[in-house]
């Protein structure tokens, strides 16, 4: 991701006065304005809707002073961040941070938690008051050690009922430690039973590989592999996961995505590659960047706009099962890297979508640092922040990318709360229907009416962070062209 940085700064400087700012003029901005200097040029080069944003043309400021000048109404950094994106029903995934080191954790799956997966509905009957419900236990973390697990509901924080104005604040304040008021359905709605768990927030890397396993049922050996984040630093564990599918002769695999939010595009195309095999080289996607990006690219090397299945994560071999059929559990929390896989794969194989419709996140970012380069290397001492901007949208191999409503399912079946089930037993409703399908021996359960409750959000989309669909780098070959 980060070498993507310098790729461009070298392109457009070579190739554009994309900076007119800066080329008229040696001004340099005042100290007061260097983060606002800093996010008005990195949004400038990268951002994909760039040429939709009048104060982000090329030629809207004449040279540095005037620039500052625009700058100085933005006293406060997120401000003119958000000023500078289009409207956010079409950008809904840019972010900026004021620390980059919790950024880069969270990328990486790495945050202050206390060890809850949780999702948040409205209460029955309210527009306002809210509800959390457990959705999975990280292990190693506190609440691991703690009386709570998947399928129980809370109502409150310290004893404050969770809002639509409050719930951020309780669930991801300062506070690192906080008692959970706990509560049941009462078949009507959602009422405090008088329990409560007291929790702390430890530095804790959460490990995606939730359950690897195999069901046997009648002559199919059904892999399950339920997989919770696209962090790239547990590529190994990812592909040791497949060796231990490959080494017992699956037959049949089932993708659980249904709380994954996404991440590394890099590890989209390996899971992709660990599920196939005979597609080595093939196109597993393409990158659109902004039309200046894109315009180099396409003339240049058109080549580096593509992702392509491979066979190696750096010098190791990929454990592949060379599939032709999977079937992927979705919700409505399956965002980005998770919808690229199941988008990704279906030019190549059969893929059965079971669930609920995804979040359509058809779009990727990149992290952005205050630098020469926009790199990691050499970053501003005098301040730690960042963007994760959308840059680019992917699309498959035969050009569909338009799913920004979402991924429907070929069988739609909504979680239900009241009967989650035990994650990986093979009688859990989404995972029973996919045992059903492979084995062919019934169809989707009906769902009893009156059980669902409103979806408003999870515990990994309400900072965006882990919601995040990210390129790590630009293509090595490209970049050693320019050097």
């Amino acid at each position: 991701m980060r070498t993507v940085f310098k790729f461009t700064l070298l392109f457009f400087i070579a190739t554009f006065t994309l900076q007119s700012c800066q080329d008229n003029d040696d001004v340099t901005p005042p100290a007061s304005l260097e983060i606002q200097d800093f996010i008005w040029k990195g949004m400038n080069l990268y951002y994909l809707w760039q040429a939709d944003v009048p104060n982000l043309d090329d030629d809207r400021f004449a040279d540095q002073t005037a620039l500052n000048s625009f700058l100085k109404d933005y006293p406060v950094p997120e401000d003119l961040f958000n000023a500078l994106r289009v409207n956010p029903s079409t950008d809904r995934f840019s972010w900026i941070v004021s620390d980059y080191l919790e950024l880069e954790g969270t990328l990486q799956g790495t945050t202050k938690n206390n060890g809850i997966d949780f999702g948040l509905s409205f209460k029955p009957g309210s527009t306002t008051e809210i509800f959390g419900y457990v959705r999975y236990i990280i292990a190693n973390s506190d609440a691991s050690s703690k009386a709570i697990k998947r399928g129980d509901f809370f109502t409150a924080v310290n004893g404050t009922q969770l809002t639509l104005s409050n719930y951020e604040s309780l669930l991801f304040g300062s506070n690192e430690n906080y008692t959970l008021n706990l509560a049941d359905y009462n078949g009507t709605t959602i009422v405090s039973n008088g329990k409560s768990v007291a929790l702390t927030k430890t530095v804790l890397s959460e490990n995606p590989i939730l359950i690897n396993k195999v069901i046997t049922s009648g002559s199919h050996k059904i892999g399950y592999l339920m997989y919770n984040g696209f962090y790239a630093n547990f590529d190994t564990q990812l592909n040791d996961a497949f060796a231990s599918l490959k080494s017992q002769v699956v037959t049949d695999l089932v993708l659980d995505l249904r709380y994954n939010g996404g991440g590394s595009v890099q590890t989209a195309t390996r899971l992709a590659s660990m599920i196939t095999g005979q597609f080595k080289g093939k196109v597993f996607a393409k990158q659109q960047w902004n039309a200046k990006i894109n315009a180099y690219f396409e003339a240049e090397n058109p080549e580096a706009l593509f992702n392509y299945f491979t066979d190696k994560i750096g010098s190791t071999a990929i454990n592949s099962l060379g599939l032709t059929k999977i079937y992927i559990l979705t919700t409505k929390s399956s965002a980005s890297a998770s919808e690229l896989v199941i988008n990704g794969l279906e030019p190549h194989i059969q893929v059965i979508q079971i669930g609920d419709v995804t979040v359509g996140k058809n779009v990727g970012s990149v992290t952005l640092y205050d630098s020469p380069t926009f790199g990691a290397q050499s970053r501003n001492p005098n301040h730690r922040y960042a963007m994760q901007p959308i840059v680019l949208k992917i699309v498959n191999s035969v050009g569909f990318g338009d799913y920004f409503s979402g991924l429907q399912p070929d069988f739609l079946q909504k979680e239900t709360l009241i009967t989650l089930g035990i994650l990986g037993d093979s009688a859990e409703p989404l995972l029973s229907t996919a045992i059903r399908k492979i084995t062919g021996t019934g169809r989707v359960l009906r769902q009893s009416p009156g059980q669902d409750f409103e979806f408003f959000t999870d515990a990994k989309s309400i900072k965006g962070i882990q919601n995040q669909m990210y390129i790590e780098k630009a293509p090595e070959g490209l970049l050693r062209a320019l050097e």
